[in-house]
């Protein structure tokens, strides 16, 4: 019974059932034949002559990701901790990084395309999404320290400097790990959705040319690919997040 209850044995249960249904509706042809099997779609992926477009693809977009990631993460950072040490900011930060993240990524792309130079528009919105989240985890972890520790930081006279850096920053790196690990899916959700205006390539590029052409398994192998790879992300920043969990809990 414990292990039919293991969350990790509910998910790949989970993951099995969603496969299988999917190559049966695409077998049966219940979806139309936009709906193809998941067999030909992993048959493609294993094609020996397409590694070398889906490498390419998957390189340029991860490429982006990582760049807006790691530059979004640090800008969520150092605002959170602006607005920690300069109260003030507070709300007019909140409302700023509100608004840009209420803004759909495909109002922002044309935008970015004309401002930008070429192929920035991708890493641009993903980081712009990597922001938000981070933003929200630090400006949250910040206020985790005990009343206890700041009281006894107050009493010995710490600067505001050495109370950041000794008890509200390690205080706060579980739930900055928290935000890190979900803004994954984010930072490649904007690479995407940025290499759809006028990216030389990436697996958004690769999506698009599979729907003008009507090479539906393309598309949805590229689809794939880029679910793949956020999960492997997803994965990493999983088991960071439980070994910073467990170190500073």
């Amino acid at each position: 019974m414990r292990i039919a209850r293991d969350p990790r044995v509910l998910g790949l249960l989970g993951t099995l059932l969603l496969c299988l249904a999917w190559e049966a509706i695409g077998a049966s042809g219940l979806g139309g034949f936009t709906w193809p099997p998941l067999s030909r779609v992993v048959a493609m992926l294993a094609d020996p002559d397409r590694w070398d477009l889906f490498g390419r693809a998957a390189g340029a977009t991860l490429s982006a990701a990582l760049t807006g990631y790691a530059l979004g993460a640090a800008a969520g950072i150092v605002l959170a901790v602006l607005t920690h040490l300069l109260p003030p900011l507070a709300p007019g930060a909140d409302r700023l990084a509100a608004g840009m993240n209420a803004v759909p990524s495909v109002a922002l792309a044309p935008v970015f395309l004309v401002l930008l130079p070429a192929g920035g528009t991708p890493a641009t919105l993903s980081g712009i999404g990597v922001m938000f989240l981070v933003y929200v985890a630090t400006a949250s972890g910040l206020r985790a320290a005990g009343a206890a520790h700041q009281d006894l930081f107050s009493v010995l006279g710490a600067r505001p400097a050495a109370r950041l850096l000794r008890l509200e920053l390690p205080a706060a790196l579980p739930s900055i790990s928290t935000g890190l690990r979900l803004a994954v899916p984010a930072a490649l959700i904007g690479a995407v959705i940025g290499e759809w205006f006028g990216a030389p390539r990436g697996l958004g590029v690769l999506i698009v040319n599979g729907m003008q052409n009507f090479q539906i398994v393309l598309l949805w192998s590229a689809v794939l690919l880029a679910a793949l790879l956020s999960l492997a992300g997803f994965l990493i920043a999983t088991a960071v997040e439980r070994a910073v969990h467990a170190r500073f809990r």
